[in-house]
């Protein structure tokens, strides 16, 4: 049994090498091919074209691959589109500004010699009406014919005219007693004296009425004569003050009776003027300190181009401040002195005075608060606002530049640009038109929207024409 068993173990392990041998050989032959796979890929890029040549390709042209280049930050105009634009360029120069407080105000007449009025001196009828509302007239000028009804009037007359007429008597008495002599000539001498100073001082008294009543001192002399005034011209008052006047409005009619004192018209002063302004209570700092510094106010007339005023030739200053406020409105008023400026202008009625400021008028008030120094000051359509980013453009013949610049401060009227460097003084730059010019700078680089073009104001509109 154990020479049978022998055999049969032998030929099973002679089995079980050769499979394990077998199982070796073909790990071995996986791992050589997976290898050759790794290194064939790896090194393709150098066995493929010999097997896979591909054919010839021309080479590239640089116009079908263009460098990309930045947005362009110029812009070229014709002559005609400055002159559309209105172009004009002025070189940078370095500035003080003040930072203003916008305030509102109105030109009225100034306290204490603005308007005035002319009254009837007594009750009576206006007979006549020599000057209407917007003529000018001057000190002396009669403005009314009026017949007086007051029976003092009437009375003083009679009363001056025959006092006047007992002093020529007591005179003449008193002439011819001059010869006379003796103790009773000389006592009625005395008394025709005191009779005379009686009179005098009574006569005196009649002139000085009629004199306020309106009178001339010719017609007082002859109502002393015996010619009474029965018409009564109303006159411009004498008293000091400007050379011409203008009747303003004229409140009496013809043939109207009117009670002493009542206004028959309004004189206007239109040679010196006022501004005043309206404040909140938050803004008294700044004014005060104004009024005190003694700064100058800047003042917008809102006045229209070519009306041939010229540079107004005064210093405008505040001169008072209110201490109280009103309570509708919650402001407090401050006044600003104005002179006024005025023409002569030959109209069909004559000769009229033109104004260049008028009581009504409207205005805004630009007073100093804050001061920048070694700044570039610009008009305001100078300075181009893309976002967050603000533009001037400088001029280099008919190209335009674009240039980004610092704002410090801007306003309805200018724009305040830091000097930083960024634009250097002495530049010369866009003085209007910059939005346009912005606009088309941004067409050029692609920014318009699609279907939309540019024209030469910098307008953008929609089509291809």
């Amino acid at each position: 049994m154990s020479q049978s068993v022998q055999p049969a173990v032998v030929s099973a392990g002679g089995t079980l090498r050769r499979a394990v041998f077998g199982g070796v050989r073909a790990v071995v032959a996986l791992a050589i091919v997976c290898g050759a796979g790794a290194g064939g890929y790896v090194t393709r890029a150098t066995w493929l074209p010999l097997l896979l040549p591909l054919p010839p390709q021309a080479e590239p042209d640089a116009h079908d691959h263009p460098h990309e280049e930045g947005p362009s930050e110029q812009v070229t105009l014709s002559e005609q589109a400055q002159k559309n634009l209105r172009l004009t360029s002025q070189p940078l120069k370095p500035a003080t500004y003040w930072k203003t407080l916008s305030v509102p105000g109105i030109v009225v007449d100034r306290p204490g010699s603005g308007d005035r009025g002319v009254v009837a001196p007594t009750t009576g009828v206006v007979t006549r009406i020599h000057k209407v509302a917007g003529d000018d007239v001057r000190p002396g000028d009669v403005l009314f014919a009026f017949r007086p009804l007051s029976e003092s009037l009437h009375q003083t007359q009679t009363e001056l005219f025959k006092s006047s007429q007992e002093v020529a008597i007591a005179e003449a008495q008193k002439k011819r007693l001059a010869g006379s002599t003796g103790a009773v000539a000389e006592a009625r001498l005395i008394e025709v004296d005191s009779q005379i100073t009686r009179l005098g001082v009574a006569v005196k008294a009649y002139r000085q009425e009629l004199l306020n009543r309106g009178l001339s001192a010719d017609q007082i002399a002859g109502v002393a004569a015996g010619t009474f005034v029965n018409e009564l011209p109303i006159a411009v008052p004498t008293q000091p003050g400007p050379a011409t006047l203008e009747v303003q409005d004229v409140k009496a009619e013809l043939g109207q009776q009117v009670p002493a004192g009542q206004t028959l018209c309004t004189l206007a002063n239109h040679e010196r003027l006022a501004i005043e302004g309206r404040a909140f209570r938050d803004e008294t700092g700044p004014l005060e300190r104004a009024m005190a510094e003694g700064w100058p106010v800047a003042v917008d007339f809102e006045e229209e181009p070519g009306r041939g005023w010229g540079e107004l030739g005064q210093t405008l200053r505040v001169s008072t401040v209110a201490n109280t406020v009103d309570p509708e409105t919650r402001t407090f008023r401050f006044l600003v002195p104005l002179d006024n400026q005025s023409r002569k202008v030959e109209g069909t009625g004559g000769t009229v005075t033109l104004w260049r400021f008028r009581p009504g008028q409207r205005v805004r008030l630009l007073v100093r608060v804050d001061r920048l120094d070694n700044v570039f000051v610009l008009p305001a359509d100078a300075v181009a606002r893309d976002g967050a980013d603000e533009y001037v453009f400088r001029r280099n013949g008919d190209t335009f530049d674009r240039k980004p610049v610092h704002v410090l401060y801007r306003d309805r009227r200018e724009v305040v640009v830091a000097n930083d460097g960024s634009v250097p003084a002495g530049l010369h730059v866009a003085q209007a038109g910059a939005a346009q010019l912005n606009r088309m700078v941004k067409s050029q680089a692609g920014t318009a929207p699609k279907g939309f073009h540019v024209h030469a104001d910098g307008s953008v509109h929609m089509g291809n024409h």
